[in-house]
């Protein structure tokens, strides 16, 4: 196994990725398919230092990872993230030890629709008790006051049906 910086990547004529690494000065600059656990599909940025190691089919080499700079996850974490091509971070995932999830940050919550919606349904029903209580005061009293129920609560725009949470 051996390091090498990463120079650039590119896709084959398979889409598969191509790291062009400089492994022991400019003219020892080589492209190696690069491997990576199913289902993740990140491109490195340039200068990263690349882990790379032989096959067993003589001459062929494999780009299998890549030494991660400023490494915030604790024991037990899983965190995902993205940069520009500086490598300044732009956007992460990170599921804590704690059992949180952190979606970009930690300074909002995300919100249960359901629960959101029962609770804004139950105050519109609330308050228009409360508007008919009202009017049957201003009856009692000799005025007249008619109470127009008609306002709407939907939320329905805000769902996102693509993210589900507990």
């Amino acid at each position: 196994m051996q390091l090498a910086k990463t120079i650039s990547t590119s896709f084959d004529t398979l889409k598969r990725r191509m790291v062009k690494v400089l492994r022991f000065g400019v003219s020892d600059v080589l492209d190696r398919f690069e491997s990576s656990p199913y289902g993740l599909d990140s491109n490195p940025i340039k200068d990263m230092v690349a882990v790379y190691s032989e096959t067993s089919e003589k001459g062929k080499a494999v780009v299998i990872g890549f030494l991660n700079k400023n490494q915030l996850a604790a024991p037990g974490e899983f965190r995902t993230y993205s940069t520009d091509a500086d490598g300044t971070l732009k956007f992460y995932i990170w599921q804590k030890a704690n059992g949180t999830c952190e979606i970009g940050g930690n300074v909002d919550n995300l919100v249960r629709y359901t629960k959101l919606n029962l609770a804004l349904q139950q105050f519109k029903a609330d308050i228009v008790t409360e508007l008919t209580n009202i009017a049957a005061g201003i009856t009692t009293a000799g005025g007249t006051y008619t109470p127009s129920p008609t306002f709407g609560i939907d939320i329905s725009q805000s769902k996102i049906n693509e993210i589900k949470t507990l």
